[in-house]
């Protein structure tokens, strides 16, 4: 087996796909607070992005099989089904920061000790290879479950390779 398919079988989304792609550009770059962008790598019995969205933003399955459909415009980058998701496959990116250079990732993390404000992260890619540095700027808990979505600031070229953070804690 190669590479690809083994990483396809495990998990990991190795090329765009339906109900795994970006928003569209223009869209993504005017809304403030971020667009959801969902990576289901395969076809699973799976819904709790959707059932837990507020706004609709994730359309109702036809089939509990399907991958997850967004309509954006619905979207408010809340970050409630990026917890939610049970295969770590919901992120939310926001590219209007007010800086060019820069994005911010809400992001699941389901480790302890829990990242905090101010705090520098590796940025890791789909297959936890180190990509860059990020900044901690804020760690919520929407559904009270003890997921946390960590809001990372990054440099807006790796907006579309992050999902992923390692803590650079030493002890």
């Amino acid at each position: 087996m190669d590479q690809r398919t083994r990483l396809y079988y495990s998990g990991v989304l190795v090329e765009p796909r339906e109900g795994a792609t970006p928003p569209p550009l223009e869209l993504w770059e005017g809304k403030k607070n971020g667009l959801v962008v969902v990576e289901c790598p395969q076809s699973i019995p799976c819904n709790p992005c959707h059932t837990s969205c507020p706004t609709g933003a994730i359309v109702p399955f036809k089939d509990i099989n399907d991958v997850p459909k967004v309509d954006w415009s619905l979207c408010t980058g809340c970050g409630i089904c990026v917890a939610a998701c049970p295969g770590l496959a919901c992120f939310v990116v926001d590219l209007a920061t007010g800086d060019e250079s820069r994005a911010r990732l809400k992001l699941p993390f389901e480790f302890l000790p829990k990242p905090t404000k101010g705090e520098e992260v590796t940025l890791l890619n789909r297959v936890g290879e180190d990509v860059g540095r990020g900044t901690v700027v804020r760690t919520t808990e929407p559904l009270r479950d003890r997921t946390t979505v960590v809001h990372v600031d990054i440099p807006r070229n790796l907006a579309n390779d992050v999902r992923a953070i390692r803590l650079n804690r030493r002890g």
